[in-house]
């Protein structure tokens, strides 16, 4: 909704103002992009509900439309700027486009990653890097903590690895969105999932505690 002298209602697809009548009353003035009719109520002095004139048709401007227009322009002017012109582009919602946030990972840091838990042939492995990543959870007294207390498995994971990223790179301040861009690249690897063995291991402590 726009507020200015006039009114876009944008569910219904109206436009609304206030005018002046001849006879001094207040009026209230209804306009739709789908007809040239136009939609004009008075209102009643006494109770300053909209009263609509003999010629506007109700199954265009349904008096429910008036009432909410007369609720909408309420301590608003009236309209004095010559013909009032309305188009369907009043209607159209302005869509903005979300930038998705630039994420800036240091790339020795990523590589630092790999290095660590690279086999023989130099080749990123899944098995090493999940290996460590169990053995850190089976350490972790916080992590046997959120096992007893039911944490969910994905919130235990994101602790597991976010901790253990941290470490490896050395940089307690990397942020999540840092770790998630480098587990991305990590799982860029294999499209069987970098951390499906960590994730397994983590559902057989919960479904063991639950024994």
């Amino acid at each position: 909704m726009i507020r200015s002298k006039v009114v876009v209602m944008k569910e219904r697809k109206m436009i609304a103002y206030r005018k002046k009548l001849q006879a001094g009353d207040s009026g209230i003035v209804l306009m739709s992009p789908e007809t040239t009719a136009v939609g004009l109520a008075v209102l009643s002095k006494r109770t300053r509900e909209p009263i609509p004139s003999d010629n506007t048709d109700l199954k265009i401007y349904p008096l429910e439309a008036f009432a909410e227009a007369a609720d909408l322009t309420a301590g608003m002017p009236y309209h004095k700027l010559g013909n009032v012109k309305v188009s369907k582009d009043m209607f159209v919602e302005e869509v903005k486009e979300e930038k998705e946030e630039e994420v800036s990972v240091n790339l020795e840091d990523y590589e630092k990653i790999v290095s660590l838990y690279s086999d023989k042939n130099g080749k990123l492995s899944y098995g090493l890097l999940n290996k460590d990543f169990i053995q850190f959870a089976h350490r972790s007294s916080i992590v046997r903590n959120m096992i007893q207390n039911s944490v969910s498995a994905n919130e235990i994971r994101d602790y597991i690895v976010s901790n253990k990223i941290r470490n490896i790179v050395n940089d307690p301040n990397l942020s999540d969105a840092q770790v998630a861009k480098m587990v991305e690249w990590l799982d860029e690897v294999s499209p069987k999932g970098v951390f499906r063995d960590l994730n397994e291991e983590i559902r057989r402590l919960l479904t063991k505690k639950k024994k």
